[in-house]
């Protein structure tokens, strides 16, 4: 890349929705000018106004060609499958992802589901809600259970996966870690073990969570087989993405039982149609795509960013988390 501009010349466009992420930069006092738009149409109208911009929903592959000053892409997230990347070849653009972003929270989050459904947290609270003291249980399946000696299998053992492994073993938990690379991964899993061992491993699992990005290879990854090969009292843990999980298939296996339950933090279609049976069911806890989102995102964000643009402006070639 040629010409990219200076730091007391340079303008970053923030497009995002929530994030405060203009404000965060701000309190940093660097000098870089920025502005924030919160909508898609404002998005469009200013997308000749910056060299850089920040941006994940609010991205639109028009902008290759309509961002007149663009110089350089950071998503705000992990996820890049919205972005045509030959095209940002094509016009010599750089783009990074913000990879790592929401390790932490995104390994909490799937760490709280899982805690959520072992003691039956959203039951209580809707008891709560009806103002009803729920006596001792004498069906030892209705009851609330412990996750020592439980096993996990955890899909996807990048630095997500890596660190709700750390935590299951924290919980004395036995972990199988699935991963292309085995050997990156045997100092903190149980047992390690490649995706094509995935389906043969469901049936020891009391908990099969998904970490893993979406890709043609993880799509769908759990469908009405895979849920089969799982044990009726096994739970699912989605903080991956909707689309690798078939949702009729796991709707029907919760339906009928041939699951215990799920927690889930994404579903196919965003936000989730009101006529969805998940909404409904009791056995599930249903989180509305908020795991890697915590006071710290923005913060987050801004460190990757920085770090990029002060790579950019000494004319490296590799940025962190490149993607082009």
């Amino acid at each position: 890349m040629t010409d990219f501009p200076n730091k007391d010349q340079l303008t970053i466009h923030f497009a995002h929705p929530a994030y405060q992420l203009a404000t965060c930069l701000e309190a940093r006092n660097t000098g870089i000018q920025s502005f924030q738009t919160w909508s898609r149409e404002d998005t469009a109208k200013r997308i000749g106004d910056g060299h850089v911009m920040v941006v994940t929903g609010f991205w639109d592959n028009s902008y290759i060609d309509a961002g007149s000053n663009l110089r350089f892409i950071q998503a705000c997230g992990a996820g890049y499958n919205q972005f045509d990347l030959d095209a940002i070849t094509a016009k010599d653009l750089r783009f990074a992802n913000a990879s790592g972003v929401n390790v932490n929270a995104v390994s909490d989050h799937a760490m709280a589901l899982i805690l959520g459904l072992s003691r039956k947290i959203h039951l209580a609270r809707d008891n709560q809600r009806a103002k009803h003291w729920r006596g001792m249980i004498s069906d030892l399946s209705r009851r609330e259970d412990e996750l020592a000696g439980k096993t996990i299998v955890i899909f996807g053992m990048g630095a997500i996966g890596s660190r709700l492994a750390r935590l299951a073993k924290a919980f004395e938990m036995t972990v199988i870690g699935v991963r292309r690379n085995t050997a990156a991964i045997k100092d903190i899993v149980d047992e390690a073990h490649t995706p094509d061992a995935f389906t043969g491993l469901l049936g020891r699992a009391d908990f099969v969570a998904l970490t893993c990005p979406l890709t043609d290879e993880t799509a769908n990854i759990i469908d009405g087989a895979a849920l089969a090969a799982m044990r009726p009292d096994a739970q699912l843990i989605n903080v991956a993405r909707g689309g690798c999980v078939d949702e009729p298939a796991l709707i029907h296996a919760l339906q009928s039982g041939v699951i215990a339950g799920a927690g889930i933090d994404t579903t196919v279609q965003e936000p989730l149609d009101k006529g969805s049976p998940l909404w409904d069911m009791d056995n599930i806890v249903l989180t509305p795509h908020t795991a890697g989102e915590t006071r710290r995102y923005e913060e987050n964000v801004i460190d990757i960013l920085l770090e990029n643009l002060d790579r950019l402006s000494r004319g490296e070639a590799d940025l962190y988390n490149q993607i082009v």
